[in-house]
């Protein structure tokens, strides 16, 4: 490196390179992780983190906190990249980290980008060096690394997972680099409207590199007026990103939950499908659409048909372990699922049942446990039933407290497997008197 890229390397680098974080104070998202008191925070401030593999989806920060990681406890930083480095590269990293081991009492951190593309024999020159401490392994990859990676590296590293950032966290990052003057646009007379704003971070899925990269591209290639001043706005964002706006601000958000909701509940799955994409498309975390599926799946289907729980609790494992956009398919199936599924709303007894649970209530002396020595002197238990030495292993008796005795919650459905159901409940109790 010459002096002239020395001094101007910096202020060449792309935004997205300019606004790394470089504390954990800066660091923004992963708040499992890092929220002061969790172990990964703990682990670098104390200088203990050892090997590991930081999973997640692309622009969610894992190589600027392998770089925090790397400054913040005073150790070299090396980077390599899976696909392109050979072993040499490796041996040669190793020979220096050995060096600085002993001559300095320094560890070297080896940032391994795209980690699950590692061959057997990168892993097999890296793994004496993992074990003894001289090379610290901070692996990246988008790819679940439990499938992707080898056991032998797998079973000398922690593994913590990266989710995508929140709309929250893209839009401090912007407003950052719109008013930091040292590696932002502070320094420029800059206005970027509210819209085109929220277009970039909703457009970025997540993804604040793609987020820099739009804002930094709509700045530069703006025209300044006769007073120097550049204007971004929502046509400009859109150029950017080649993405169209799609509306979305938090009353149309909920408009639109609410229409995903209402068609599954309708049972249309073509409405359901159509609301669910309109609202991926403008940004919404697909979490929000899974999460909100498991609700309906109990809400609006139940016991009516079991499975759709397991489809809904499905889809919501698949956005969160595959992401966006290839857990479109099990999302998509899962809402399917969940529409065309027979609908009972007997689960809502559950909301009863809380009110009612806000007394204060005795339990039953047959029902109290029995688990300790003397309880048969304060009648613990005395006259309890128990229900498998009887026909069909069902028994009447009280199981509610004396002041609820008579007080009923839950009613069957005669919709689809609940109504099996309710006509097997009603059996057991006619042949028990």
């Amino acid at each position: 490196m010459d002096l002239f890229d020395m001094v101007n390397g910096e202020d060449m680098a792309p935004l997205a390179q300019r606004m790394r974080p470089k504390s954990l104070d800066e660091f923004l998202g992963q708040e499992h992780l890092l929220a002061e008191g969790c172990l990964l925070r703990r682990a670098i401030e104390a200088n203990r983190l050892t090997s590991c593999i930081f999973y997640g989806p692309p622009g969610c920060g894992k190589t600027s906190l392998a770089k925090i990681i790397s400054s913040s406890c005073n150790a070299s930083f090396e980077q390599l990249n899976a696909v392109t480095a050979g072993v040499a590269e490796v041996r040669q990293i190793i020979t220096q980290a050995r060096q600085d081991s002993r001559l300095y009492g320094r560890a070297t951190y080896l940032l391994l980008d795209e980690c699950h593309r590692w061959s057997k024999a990168q892993s097999d020159a890296l793994l004496p060096a993992m074990e003894d401490g001289t090379i610290r392994l901070i692996g990246s990859t988008t790819e679940n690394p439990n499938i992707a990676m080898t056991p032998a590296i797998l079973s000398r590293c922690m593994i913590f997972q990266f989710y995508p950032l929140t709309p929250e966290h893209i839009k401090r990052g912007l407003r950052r680099a719109i008013e930091d003057r040292e590696r932002g646009f502070g320094n420029m007379l800059l206005e970027v409207s509210e819209d085109a704003l929220e277009h970039l971070v909703y457009s970025s899925g997540g993804d604040i590199r793609a987020a820099y990269n739009g804002l930094e591209l709509a700045v530069l290639s703006q025209k300044p007026d006769f007073e120097g001043r550049i204007t971004v706005d929502l046509e400009a964002a859109e150029q950017s990103l080649q993405q169209k706006s799609i509306a979305c601000d938090e009353s149309t958000f909920y408009d639109y939950l609410s229409a995903f909701c209402k068609s599954l509940r309708g049972s249309d799955v073509d409405a359901a499908l159509f609301w669910a994409c309109r609202m991926l498309r403008a940004g919404v975390d697909p979490r929000i659409v899974a999460r909100r599926l498991m609700v309906h799946a109990s809400e609006d289907v139940g016991l009516a048909d079991p499975m759709a729980m397991l489809q809904a609790q499905a889809a919501l494992i698949s956005v969160e372990k595959i992401g966006m956009p290839e857990c479109l398919l099990n999302l998509g199936q899962a809402i399917a699922y969940v529409c065309a599924a027979p609908k009972s709303n007997s689960a809502l007894a559950v909301h009863a049942a809380w009110a009612a649970a806000a007394e204060t209530v005795e339990v039953p002396k047959h029902l109290r446990d029995t688990h300790y020595k003397g309880h048969e002197t304060l009648g613990s238990g005395e006259g309890y039933k128990y229900p498998h030495e009887y026909k069909n292993h069902y028994v009447s008796q009280q199981y509610l407290p004396d002041a609820l005795a008579q007080q009923r919650f839950f009613e069957f459905s005669d919709q689809g497997a609940e109504q099996e159901m309710k006509k097997y409940n009603k059996r057991i109790r006619e042949e028990a008197e």
